[in-house]
């Protein structure tokens, strides 16, 4: 009796075991990719957000000279252009990887499953497709600037190749976030996978959002709690 339990039991554990083996393989890419996803979504945050740092600091210090000696920068209100030009391609970024886009969905839960996934495809397709002629734009723009020399119309007469360079990086960043989620999408598409393509790329419910700012706030908490 108690060999034959136990022979049951090391069939079972085997058994679990290579299920977890044969289970891991598809996993392990789909893991690594979501890993990938948040540390570049992370990465991104942190440019955007030490760049509106800096800039505070900037206006701080000019607005404390202004106030306090009379004198002035003269370059506060350009560093904000140059800031808000940047952040906003760095934000273009975020928000398509987050699903955080706008997209009318009024419809879209009552189509057939099919409808939704060419929907879904098609409209990161149209993002990637928008990211892509942006950039070729902006190449054309960047080309120009160097080939005139062009600078600001401002007291620091700042060779405009340098903001616009940066500026030219966000938006190249935002082609290739939005060419590889459409490339993933067609994939899925292509494939059948119809249900993956749904999930990943359908318009952010308001229980998503709720769910999200409620776990947001329990890390905040938790984060507040452990504090000395």
């Amino acid at each position: 009796m108690e060999g034959a339990s136990c022979a049951g039991a090391g069939a079972e554990v085997n058994s679990g075991a290579s299920t977890l083996k044969a289970g891991a393989p598809g996993a392990a890419p789909a893991t690594t990719a979501a890993a990938a996803k948040q540390h570049i979504e992370n990465m991104l945050a942190w440019a955007f957000g030490s760049i509106f740092l800096a800039l505070a600091g900037v206006v701080t210090v000019e607005t404390i000279a202004r106030k306090a000696f009379n004198i002035s920068l003269q370059g506060a209100d350009e560093l904000g252009g140059y800031a808000l030009a940047v952040g906003c391609t760095i934000a273009f970024s975020l928000a398509l990887m987050g699903r955080n886009h706008i997209r009318v969905d009024v419809f879209h839960e009552r189509m057939p499953r099919r409808v939704q996934a060419f929907l879904n495809w098609f409209s990161i397709a149209s993002m990637a497709a928008f990211g892509i002629f942006m950039a070729w734009v902006a190449t054309k723009v960047l080309a120009d600037t160097l080939a005139y020399g062009s600078t600001a119309q401002t007291p620091w007469a700042t060779p405009l190749v340098w903001p616009q360079s940066v500026w030219y990086a966000g938006l190249v960043i935002f082609a290739l976030v939005g060419t590889g989620l459409a490339l993933r999408a067609t994939v899925l598409l292509a494939s059948g996978r119809l249900d993956v393509l749904n999930q990943d790329f359908h318009p952010k419910s308001a229980k998503e959002e709720l769910k999200e700012e409620l776990d947001d706030l329990a890390v905040r908490q938790s984060t507040e709690g452990a504090k000395p």
